[in-house]
């Protein structure tokens, strides 16, 4: 088959097209399985396979996918059709960024195959979870599993060629009680890295969701008989369950090259940042320093090589509070420098990805990751803290459509008065202006708050795209933050 698709591409390249390159997909796999109340809901299994072929002609995309592999010549030339079809009405011709021709391979690291775990085994995790969270005070409880294997062949007309094997792990556990107000509160647990070097069924550790399950039962106990929040300006101090939330939204979409270019206004919206921003803007307090990292070892965002065949590496996006990069990839670079009339990207940063074959790659975040700080651990940030807010948990967000404004609702907070914690809340939210907020940044905790969390649910792109991901982020404190409304 490589021989075949090296071959069409070859072709492709004499009929006049400038690149063309094709992601090869023998096997995409999932395997959910999700437990509510006891009860097996769903345990399910998807399969596909197929190939998709991207043409560049007279600087313009044409794009084809098949699961049918037993005609090439057709698949390619649709491609190629379609790519002259849309040169001719082309405006800003593509032109993409150089790179390396690259042979490699990569692959996940996994021990144990999740999809060779028995069901039962499977069934019986969930059933046990379930058990530990069927408490006093829980009306719903709620236990998944997620899991994903793919082999993904990329070849390119500039002489690339690489195989990628990746395996995913996800799971969630999750109780709701109503409490006297007649409100739903929650609180959950996701698995995360957890500190592991690899993320197969070896990450489903019993011992560590039982001590969650536990945690988040008690906690959704606490909530339940909390006062709610009050409305009033705190300084705000993030646990990663919502520190990863906030990193998400307000750094990584709003970096994303092509929002700042416009391409997303049509779904997923844009972006405040201008091209003239980069290397002035004062994104946040010199504690800020973020970065797309590829290259962290179990993560959803490290992926070894991105779908234009760039290898995973590490971007420095904010340093010491200033904006300096950006989430790219080869085309958008090069149409960036082109309308800034200037070099703001010296390349590509290995950061387009697509979510199947019969998906276009596009500009998407890897690890968006904040440095850790010098402020050591939440107990230090706690002791120098006056008056504030300890919160954890996504509940519900909302986004301005440029990033440019955010209002989050938590699972739980805990009041700090005095440099002590004195008592939970419920319904804790908090809100702010992106750059306001992130320049308020007082406190960075050190390596032992960084956790790095999983996010599979990252949704982008028309049609519609699904892309796995990782934030490592530390515990940080953020001053003259309003909450409670």
């Amino acid at each position: 088959m490589k021989k075949s698709i090296k071959q069409q591409i070859e072709r492709i390249k004499s009929k006049g097209a400038a690149y063309a390159d094709a992601r090869w997909y023998p096997l995409e796999e999932s395997n959910q399985l999700f437990m509510l109340n006891g009860n097996l809901k769903d345990a399910s299994s998807n399969r596909e396979s197929g190939i998709g072929a991207r043409v560049l002609y007279k600087g313009a995309w044409g794009f084809a996918a098949s699961s049918d592999m037993s005609d090439l010549n057709a698949l390619f030339d649709r491609a190629f059709d379609n790519a002259r079809a849309a040169a001719e009405r082309v405006t800003f011709p593509v032109r993409l960024a150089e790179k390396d021709a690259v042979q490699a391979s990569f692959t996940s690291p996994c021990k144990e195959d999740p999809f060779e775990v028995p069901l039962a085994d499977k069934v019986a995790f969930l059933k046990e979870m379930d058990a530990k969270l069927d408490q006093e005070g829980v009306f719903l409880r709620m236990g998944g599993l997620n899991f994903v294997r793919k082999q993904i062949v990329f070849m390119d007309s500039e002489g690339s060629e690489i195989e990628k094997n990746i395996t995913e792990v996800f799971a969630e556990l999750q109780v709701r009680g109503q409490d006297a107000q007649g409100q739903s509160q929650e609180r959950k647990f996701r698995l995360a890295q957890q500190g592991r070097q690899t993320r197969g069924w070896e990450s489903i550790d019993r011992d560590l969701f039982l001590e969650n399950a536990e945690r988040i039962v008690r906690e959704l106990k606490q909530v339940l008989a909390a006062e709610d929040c009050p409305k009033e300006d705190r300084s705000a101090i993030l646990l990663p369950g919502i520190m990863y939330l906030q990193t998400h939204e307000t750094i990584g979409h709003a970096l994303e090259l092509d929002r700042i270019l416009g391409y997303e206004l049509a779904f997923a919206g844009g972006s405040f940042v201008t091209l003239d921003d980069f290397g002035k803007l004062r994104y946040g307090s010199e504690k800020l320093t973020a970065r797309a990292d590829a290259t962290v070892v179990n993560s959803p965002g490290s992926f070894g090589y991105d779908d234009d065949g760039i290898p995973a590496q590490n971007v420095t996006l904010i340093d010491k509070g200033i904006l300096v990069g950006a989430i790219t990839g080869r085309q958008m670079v090069e149409e960036a420098n082109a309308k800034a009339r200037k070099q703001i990207f010296k390349g590509s940063g290995g950061a387009n990805r697509a979510t199947s074959f019969y998906r276009v790659p596009i500009e998407r975040m890897t690890n968006i990751n904040i440095d850790p700080g010098a402020d050591g651990t939440l107990d230090d940030i706690v002791a120098k803290t006056e008056k504030g807010i300890i919160l954890d948990g996504d509940r519900s967000w909302s986004i301005g459509s440029n990033r440019e404004q955010f209002h989050f609702a938590t699972e739980i907070g805990w009041l700090v008065d005095e440099g002590k914690v004195t008592k939970v809340v419920k319904n804790a939210t908090y809100k702010g202006s992106t750059v306001k907020f992130w320049n308020s940044l007082s406190a960075v905790g050190d390596k032992r708050t960084w956790e790095v969390r999983y996010v599979d649910n990252c949704g982008k792109g028309q049609p519609n795209q699904i892309m796995q991901l990782g934030h490592g982020i530390p515990v940080c404190r953020f001053d003259n933050v309003r909450i409670g409304e």
